[in-house]
């Protein structure tokens, strides 16, 4: 039984509370509240990459280059729910090391219709193919994410091959990391069997026991770092293998010369709205209850989500003279990132400040930064998921609040806990470090058997026609 959350600083305590609410154990049961919502939520994140995305990244775009970049959407969710059937969800929730899982549920073996996975409460489970579900719909679109950063120039045979190996490479092992640990009901069984030793080698056998099963975790969850619902597996995770990405492919033929205007904003606002609505299964849905969690977690992302894009669209008023729908709907999106990391964590008053800085600093992420340093990332897949993941993370180490999350160990800097926001630090660090190399080899290799860019031809005469034998009328 696998799942993602509490953290290691507070496991013994959670071991306490956990023995005094279950003194009479009961077998694990589904909640049929729990599963109707997670089933709703699996739904909402689905509808986040497809339609959602899709839209979104469709309408930056010119319009000769608007069925590719769906295309690329639409193939990575197809590959990665493949993928994540075989062996993806038995790498990232399984046991195996510190560093990635094992292969005992490859081809989902094991997963029944009566097989259960945990939620945060002792003998409240849901269906593990819900679970299995839910889970697969974040591991597609986080690569989808990337793809902005260098669309309307890298070939669609390199991107069918670099979405599968790169969720493999590198999604799988940093889920692991984040999420993994063994769960609530293994960790109350073998703290009632320590509870219930009755001579002092069944004490040390059952404190071997229960010291395995908090051990039992990944590497950057055993350091403490709070991620919600992605901010770093999502979010800092795909922004920097985009920037990474965009970085070799270098920038579109005309980049700074002609106009790249987008060509529909209308569909990237029904995009970006699309987003906002399947966000609400992917924050709230990571409390992976029904519960009171859930609810502030929604409250939260819908505060943040509206601060942030106010917050960009003055600043862009501000400096730019002009508020523009392009800026406002970029805003809600880099609320949306930087809030998912927070959102089962920070009270409304953290969500709004989490909001208004990821407006401002993801506009300077998308404009002043990306200049000042000469990269093109077409759709800001860096400046609005990289940055905003990253402020998102550090803040969640200020505002977290114990009191929301009901983990006694999960305060932030406001409430006393400066330690937090170093090991929110510390969980960025080994996410930035190890996506990055291992996004720029797995890239390297990629252009050295088959080549990452479209001729100069393709590029200017547009990728539809040319890849897909297909236009836009």
């Amino acid at each position: 039984m696998t799942f993602k959350r509490p953290y290691s600083a507070g496991l013994a305590a959670l071991a306490v509370g956990l023995f005094a609410a279950t003194a009479a154990y009961a077998e694990p049961t589904v909640n049929k509240g729990d599963n109707a919502w997670m089933l709703t939520s699996t739904v909402l994140v689905l509808l986040m990459t497809i339609p959602g995305l899709a839209l979104f990244y469709g309408g930056l775009v010119r319009s000769k280059n608007m069925l590719s970049v769906l295309m690329q959407v639409f193939y990575t969710v197809c590959t990665v729910v493949v993928i994540w059937a075989l062996y993806g969800y038995s790498l990232a929730f399984t046991g195996g090391s510190d560093f990635i899982g094992g292969f005992s549920k490859a081809f989902l073996m094991g997963v029944t219709p009566d097989s259960k996975a945990a939620t945060f409460s002792v003998a409240a489970n849901i269906s593990e193919l819900v679970y299995v579900c839910f889970q697969m719909t974040f591991a597609a679109i986080t690569p989808a994410l990337i793809v902005g950063s260098f669309a309307e120039r890298m070939k669609f045979s390199a991107i069918a091959l670099f979405i599968p190996l790169w969720v493999t490479l590198i999604y799988f092992p940093i889920a692991h990391m984040v999420w993994y640990w063994a769960g609530p009901d293994a960790i109350s069984d073998a703290v009632k069997a320590l509870a219930a030793a009755g001579d002092a080698a069944a004490k040390t056998a059952a404190q071997a026991k229960l010291d395995e099963v908090n051990a039992d975790a990944g590497w950057i969850f055993k350091k403490g770092a709070i991620d919600f619902a992605g901010g770093t597996v999502v979010h800092i995770n795909a922004g920097i293998a985009g920037l990474v990405g965009a970085l070799l492919i270098g920038k579109r033929v005309g980049y700074g010369k002609d106009l790249m205007a987008p060509h529909s904003l209308t569909m990237s606002m029904i995009g970006a709205s699309l987003l906002w609505v399947g966000w609400f299964g992917f924050n709230a849905g990571s409390a992976v209850a029904a519960s009171t969690n859930a609810g502030m977690a929604m409250a939260v992302t819908q505060i943040a989500t509206a601060a942030a894009a106010l917050a960009w669209m003055f600043t862009e008023w501000v400096i730019k003279g002009k508020p523009s729908v392009l800026g406002i709907v970029s805003g809600a999106v880099a609320g949306l990132v930087a809030i998912t990391p927070a959102s089962g964590f920070v009270a409304p008053s953290g969500g709004l400040v989490i909001g208004i800085a990821a407006g401002i600093v993801c506009y300077w992420g998308s404009t002043s930064l990306k200049h000042m340093l000469g990269y093109d990332d077409s759709l800001d897949a860096f400046g609005v998921h990289g940055v905003g993941g990253i402020v998102g993370a550090v803040l969640t180490g200020v505002f977290a609040k114990a009191a929301i999350s009901g983990d006694p160990a999960k305060n932030g800097l406001i409430e006393g806990n400066a330690h937090q926001v170093v090991t929110q630090l510390y969980g960025i660090g080994v996410t930035l470090v190890y996506c990055a190399v291992a996004s720029f080899i797995l890239l390297k290799l990629i252009d050295v058997i088959i080549g990452l860019r479209v001729d100069e031809e393709v590029e200017r005469d547009g990728m539809d026609l040319a890849l897909h034998g297909e236009t836009v009328q």
